[in-house]
């Protein structure tokens, strides 16, 4: 049997602990995007920097996820920039913001951040003018990275504010600062990160609990189906009609 040196273990062991701590939060978040989804509104999604866009790209254009995601998204803050210029990026100040502007988020929409560290500029500023233009704010983050790293720390946003600051919904997802969990003998540095494993298994959970509380409401959500299916095409033609227009990257 392989030896994952307690990689499965740990990473489920992850998820496990956001279920069974975070199911409040989650349920407040999806309460949020089912009231957005009631309202006929889009639920947007930004992201603040390198691995961490992944999980907006896991949510947005997805089988079984929802028509009416908008992402945020910047390829220049996303692994698919060059690796250092993006982590540049990531930390400059302003760039978030400009990010929230282009995209003209309102007053009252719903807005889902992702940054496991939660502290860096691209984070904080984009999440600052969310909060200034009215926005109703779900961030998906860890405490442990957000409390451990220094206040000092370069990385920072200069204001030394966290992105739970600025959440209505906080969602933890417990990410141990470093990432990596897996220890092996003969090497110092840490391999096996699971930031991206469990937001993943987060931005199910809330598309799941989401469709939920939509059906007790008498809502019937906006699912794609695959468009890899001999129907998903055509099931799917009303969806784009209706979002393409909306939507900056459909």
């Amino acid at each position: 049997m392989l030896n994952d040196y307690g990689y499965i273990d740990k990473a489920f062991a992850n998820i496990r602990e956001v279920a069974e701590k975070q199911e409040a939060n989650i349920k407040a978040a999806a309460k949020l995007m089912a009231d957005a989804i009631a309202e006929d509104r889009l639920i947007n999604i930004y992201a603040g920097g390198g691995h961490t866009t992944l999980p907006m790209g896991e949510m947005f254009f997805r089988a079984g996820g929802f028509a009416n995601i908008n992402p945020l998204m910047e390829t220049a803050l996303s692994v698919f920039n060059q690796a250092l210029k993006y982590l540049e990026l990531e930390r400059s100040v302003n760039l978030g913001a400009a990010i929230i502007r282009y995209y003209d988020i309102k007053e009252g929409d719903v807005v889902i951040i992702f940054h496991s560290i939660g502290i860096n500029p691209a984070t904080i500023d984009a999440a600052e003018e969310c909060r200034r233009r009215g926005a109703k704010i779900i961030a998906i983050s860890s405490s442990c990275w957000q409390s451990q790293m220094p206040k000092d720390h370069f990385i920072r946003h200069p204001n030394g504010k966290n992105l739970f600051d600025y959440a209505d919904v906080c969602i933890d997802n417990y990410n141990p600062v470093g990432d990596a969990v897996v220890n092996l003998p003969g090497l110092s540095t840490p391999i096996g990160p699971v930031s991206n494993v469990v937001d993943f298994a987060i931005a199910h959970l809330l598309e799941i609990e989401t469709c939920r509380q939509c059906l007790e409401r008498g809502v019937v959500p906006p699912v794609w189906n695959s468009a890899n299916t001999v129907d998903g095409d055509r099931k799917n033609a009303a969806y784009l009609a209706k979002y393409k227009p909306l939507v900056k990257c459909l």
